[in-house]
């Protein structure tokens, strides 16, 4: 592709690298789409806590998914994405404070995580098993919480993020998530990386005309038909592209998101957009966990939590640990 070509598409800037969400449209095909590449900070998140290698995986996807999805908030707030369930892995909660700071935290249960290990049965959708995944925009204290739930029914999140879209959304979309293991020459110990790519079909048009979803459009009349043919073949010709990618290439650091991009749909047609820096960023403070003892707890509950003179609370998702006097709150009213 000659230089003014790569210009006009936007893949003639410096690759974007790691810990980036890079929107991209395919113009011709009716669709566009984000992709993700998570490097030091999906790291981060999961050296926080230890996990388990499969367990740590698993967090990881759901890390790489509210990247996707909540990095298309366009306004201060928080994108939530939790998942409660029956499985070795019964809670697993992501925030994507937008519009860049992302924190994540699983919750397992070590003898049902041993049993299902000991079996071979530690794939995303076997460790959560059956439950629930709920995904929430929070505006803050003054606005409205919208909020979409999908089963889980041992499936992948990747199929859970399916079911979302068509059902809340009712836009046809796919997503693919990818998280691994990268030994480093000299680094002390392997790191975690991540790569995820969403895509969604969009017409022009403005009503959804689309063959494979009932109810949409008007078959009768021809003028019509055509249309919703042509745009079907659109979405059609984007899937089987976009089912192309593969994990390595989706989490493999020699492949920038936009060099992914461009091995996929250069043949149509791909424009990207200036990338969105991501980072792990815990919300938590000292100020936010004093507030919380004052106004959650009653005097008799935080004499039970006092030991040595001292209430101790550790956040769940960074592991900070805050210390308090207890005798600071005798004074509070």
């Amino acid at each position: 592709m000659s230089k003014s070509a790569l210009s006009q598409y936007g893949l003639d800037r410096p690759e974007s690298g790691d810990d980036v969400v890079v929107p991209f449209t395919l113009d011709t095909l009716d669709s566009r789409g984000r992709a993700v590449r998570l490097g030091p900070a999906l790291d981060t998140i999961l050296a926080q806590h230890n996990y388990p290698a499969p367990v740590a995986r698993l967090l990881g996807e759901a890390v790489t998914l509210a990247a996707l999805i909540g990095s298309s908030l366009k306004f201060e707030g928080k994108f939530i994405l939790q998942a409660q369930t029956d499985g070795p892995v019964d809670l697993v909660v992501v925030d994507l404070d937008a519009p860049d700071g992302l924190r994540g935290y699983a919750r397992f249960d070590q003898e049902a995580l041993d049993t299902a290990m000991a079996a071979g049965r530690t794939s995303p959708g076997e460790l959560l098993g059956k439950g629930h995944l709920a995904m929430t925009v929070d505006q803050g204290v003054h606005m409205e919480r919208y909020q979409g739930i999908v089963p889980l029914d041992g499936g992948s999140l990747e199929e859970a993020a399916h079911i979302y879209f068509a059902q809340s959304e009712q836009l046809p979309t796919r997503v693919r998530l990818a998280v691994a293991e990268f030994s480093a020459r000299g680094s002390a110990r392997p790191t975690w990386r991540a790569g995820g790519m969403m895509v969604q079909y969009l017409p022009d048009e403005g009503g959804r005309m689309f063959a494979d979803l009932p109810g949409d459009g008007d078959f009768d009349n021809e003028e019509t038909r055509d249309k919703s043919f042509t745009e079907s073949n659109n979405w059609v010709e984007t899937r089987v592209l976009f089912d192309t990618i593969t994990d390595a290439e989706l989490a493999d650091p020699e492949i920038s998101p936009e060099r992914a991009l461009f091995r996929l749909f250069h043949e149509s047609g791909v424009r990207v957009y200036e990338p969105g820096r991501l980072e792990a960023r815990c919300s938590c403070s000292a100020e936010r966990i004093e507030n919380m003892l004052k106004a959650s707890f009653s005097t008799a509950d935080r004499e039970e939590m006092t030991v040595d003179g001292q209430i101790e609370v550790t956040c769940e998702f960074c592991s900070t640990t805050y210390a308090f006097n207890a005798h600071q709150f005798e004074t509070e009213h």
